[in-house]
């Protein structure tokens, strides 16, 4: 039986700009109708406080909108460990890297809806991964552009009993703009620890003629195995589709879709040339229904390719994992200026 039907001894909390501190009756007292404070300014160059959180407990949904670029960076902190399980741009983080494009080819807003993330109409991020915690959990926001912006936001959860064996929500991000022809892309590497991979966020764009850019085999590396063990034969494969996501047969076109797992959600640019050079394209691969269980390593790459071989367009990714800590540092981030993402 689902959790959200049984009487459990839980506490629910709730952080917001309305109540910065989660705690209960922490919310605005101004009454009905009333919106004192809606949103939280992130002033040029800070780094704000969202969730501080004395465990145990859990993360069960987090949403945002307002300012949502690549200038926001989020990290998560798990039990008080030095340095974050989670690094990465906001839009990033929410499979939307491409945050300076608005409209997607069919002039609307790219709609994201999965089971475990939601990017509705207007840019609003929803996340339903749970992040369970055992001492403390804490969430920031660092502002690395050159202006003050708002973020409107509330992260819900419930103070309760964790099982031991609980692995700790994790995330990075890479990108390589472009990648280097003739190697492949590293989605994610230098995992320490015991857990399971439980997905990736992508988003591609297109450098030259397309020539079917979805060739590229996606790997993955278990603990100390010199080859993959799990060895995918197509990037559109990795993402559930299928033929160029319908751009090889019948219609000669792409179509997105978004399930529940995996999808190709929005396209960018002009749909109606046959493998146009410049579009840009959102996908993302969800392994909740099959998590990919590892030991003490995991890595996992995504090749370049197209009909004629290696290619060298713009990959930008976050992957998910949870595992057990301590976990290794995270990869550093790019610069603010080196995310430039149109």
């Amino acid at each position: 039986m689902n959790n959200y039907c049984m009487i459990q001894n839980s506490k629910t909390f709730a952080f917001s700009a309305e109540n910065p501190t989660g705690v209960r009756a922490g919310g605005s007292q101004g009454g009905d109708c009333t919106k004192l404070r809606p949103t939280v300014t992130i002033h040029a160059g800070e780094t704000v406080t969202l969730v501080d959180a004395a465990g145990p407990g859990v993360i069960q949904h987090m949403w945002f909108t307002g300012y949502v670029g690549h200038h926001f960076i989020i990290r998560m902190y798990w039990d008080d460990q030095e340095y974050p399980s989670v690094e990465a741009p906001l839009s990033a983080f929410f499979g939307c890297a491409y945050d300076e494009n608005f409209v997607d080819r069919d002039g609307k807003y790219p709609v994201l809806n999965s089971a475990m993330m939601l990017v509705a109409p207007g840019r609003g991020y929803n996340s339903y991964f749970e992040m369970p915690f055992h001492k403390r959990a804490r969430i920031t926001m660092e502002n690395r552009g050159d202006k003050d912006e708002e973020l409107f936001y509330i992260i819900t959860g419930a103070y309760q009993e964790i099982p031991a064996e609980a692995g700790y929500f994790h995330a990075t991000y890479r990108q390589e703009h472009p990648v280097q022809k003739g190697r492949t892309y590293t989605i994610v590497d230098g995992i320490e620890g015991r857990g399971q991979f439980v997905g990736v966020t992508l988003a591609t764009g297109m450098n030259g003629n397309n020539t079917c850019w979805v060739e590229g085999e996606a790997r993955m590396y278990l603990d100390d195995d010199p080859y993959p063990s799990i060895h995918y034969t197509g990037t559109e494969d990795y993402f559930g589709g299928s033929y160029g996501f319908g751009n090889d047969i019948i219609i000669k076109s792409y179509q997105t879709f978004s399930g529940l797992y995996t999808g190709m959600y929005a396209i960018y640019g002009d749909n109606r040339e046959f493998y146009n050079g410049q579009q840009r394209f959102l996908l993302y691969h969800f392994h909740i229904a099959d998590p990919i269980r590892f030991e003490n390593k995991f890595r996992m790459t995504l090749d370049n390719m197209g009909w004629t071989g290696p290619r060298y367009d713009d990959y930008t990714s976050v992957a998910y994992w949870y595992q057990t800590l301590p976990s290794a540092p995270l990869m550093p981030l790019p610069t603010d200026a080196e995310m430039c993402m149109r």
